[in-house]
């Protein structure tokens, strides 16, 4: 993948970090949608896919450039996939993080612990331009459990209730790992892949 700019469409700091980490060893220069615009897209999309193509081309549309978006969101089984598209705004709209979280463990106050199944989701959109018909979309998730109580110090959302192994939730994970183990890592890893095979991603340098 030969060097260019790229606007990755998020005002999330952590996914921020995440992406511009995956994506440095290619060259790639990572330019936040903010450096263009303060005035994030409308995700009225009703799956992860749809929301992540409407973010993509909004970012593309403000910077001119190509543009990689981001929607994810953690399904519990429980809840029959809840919080999911809602992940980032499931206590309330503009919630932060720890609202959010304690919200899901009120939900699942009587769950049993076998029964907290979940995973995080990530879709991933790659427009080239922003009336771009041809977007190319990875998905991808990562398992784990929902425990009783936050563990760990590293990640956002939900991390630090999510229990990816034994005794050991996300937020308690290396960057490194949990880029090589994680939805989003997983997604951005199968886009790279996807947009070094197809030549017609490559029109602007990408």
């Amino acid at each position: 993948m030969a060097s260019n700019r790229i606007v990755l469409a998020t005002g999330n700091a952590g996914k921020i970090r995440e992406l511009q980490a995956l994506l440095a060893p290619l060259g790639v220069e990572v330019l936040p949608q903010s450096h263009f615009t303060s005035v994030a897209a409308d995700e009225t999309g009703l799956s992860f896919v749809e929301n992540a193509i409407l973010k993509a081309r909004h970012a593309a549309r403000v910077s001119g450039l190509p543009a990689i978006a981001d929607d994810s969101g953690i399904e519990v089984d429980a809840l029959r996939g809840a919080p999911g598209i809602y992940s980032a705004r499931y206590a309330v709209e503009g919630a932060n993080d720890t609202q959010n979280l304690e919200k899901l463990l009120h939900e699942l106050r009587d769950v049993p612990p076998e029964k907290r199944t979940a995973r995080y989701r990530c879709a991933l959109a790659f427009m080239r331009w922003d009336t771009d018909a041809s977007p190319v979309i990875c998905q991808a998730s990562w398992e784990g459990v929902i425990i009783d109580s936050p563990r760990g110090e590293g990640g956002f959302g939900y991390d630090s209730i999510f229990e990816v192994k034994p005794g050991v939730t996300a937020a308690e994970l290396s960057a490194i790992e949990k880029n090589l183990l994680s939805h989003r890592g997983k997604a951005l890893r199968m886009l790279v892949a996807e947009l070094q095979r197809d030549p017609g991603a490559d029109s602007d340098g990408i």
